[in-house]
């Protein structure tokens, strides 16, 4: 009876420890799902062809730049031999750009002396966080006076030539805005890190 009872609890922790393997490979198959579908929708963001101010400083902010990425997450979680499930994949722009998944293991925890885990299988959940790296300031170095005969009060002129800077949190990135020539912009993915959110 006590070797019967020995060998029960044996087994049982072995299915604990199949269940939590398990586990693991589910929260692995969520993050990479996650991650794949906040970069594949950071990617596709690009440049107004137009400058206005408000709506760039939402862009470089994540405000608003929310676009479907799902299949991306579907991949490679099938990669890690999951499927998306529950809520599958949706994306919030509020209070910042993110994705968040859910995915459930194709293959159960297996036989063990608990029946249930030869049909259950593993779920988890992970966000993965589209962080801004840039803001835009006003330049404000000096710039030369408009002639006496230019100044007639416009202030939709000055307005104009009013002159904008990304500033980053790697100054490597920093970069200088001329509204009226937007073709030397760096690529926009580079103005954003992708990360899984803490738990």
């Amino acid at each position: 009876m006590v070797v019967a009872g020995l060998l029960f609890l044996a087994f049982a922790y072995f299915a604990v420890g199949q269940a939590s393997m398990k586990k693991n490979e589910a929260q692995t198959a969520a993050d990479a799902a996650a991650l794949a579908a906040a970069q594949e929708a950071r990617d596709r963001w690009s440049w107004p062809g137009v400058f206005d101010l408000e709506q760039w400083d939402d862009l470089l902010n994540g405000r608003g730049a929310v676009s479907g990425a799902c299949d991306a997450a579907d991949w490679l979680a099938a990669e890690n031999d999951a499927h998306l499930t529950g809520p599958r994949c949706y994306a919030n722009d509020w209070p910042e750009v993110s994705y968040t998944v859910t995915v459930e293991t194709n293959k159960s925890v297996g036989d063990s002396v608990i029946t249930s885990t030869k049909t259950t299988k593993a779920t988890a959940t992970a966000r993965a966080v589209i962080e801004p790296r840039c803001r835009i300031e006003e330049d404000t170095r000096p710039t030369p006076s408009p002639s006496a005969d230019d100044d007639d009060g416009d202030t939709d002129e000055s307005e104009e030539q009013k002159a904008y800077k990304a500033v980053c949190d790697d100054e490597d990135l920093d970069f200088d805005i001329d509204p009226k020539n937007l073709k030397l912009l760096p690529d926009l993915a580079d103005l954003f890190s992708v990360h899984l959110a803490d738990k």
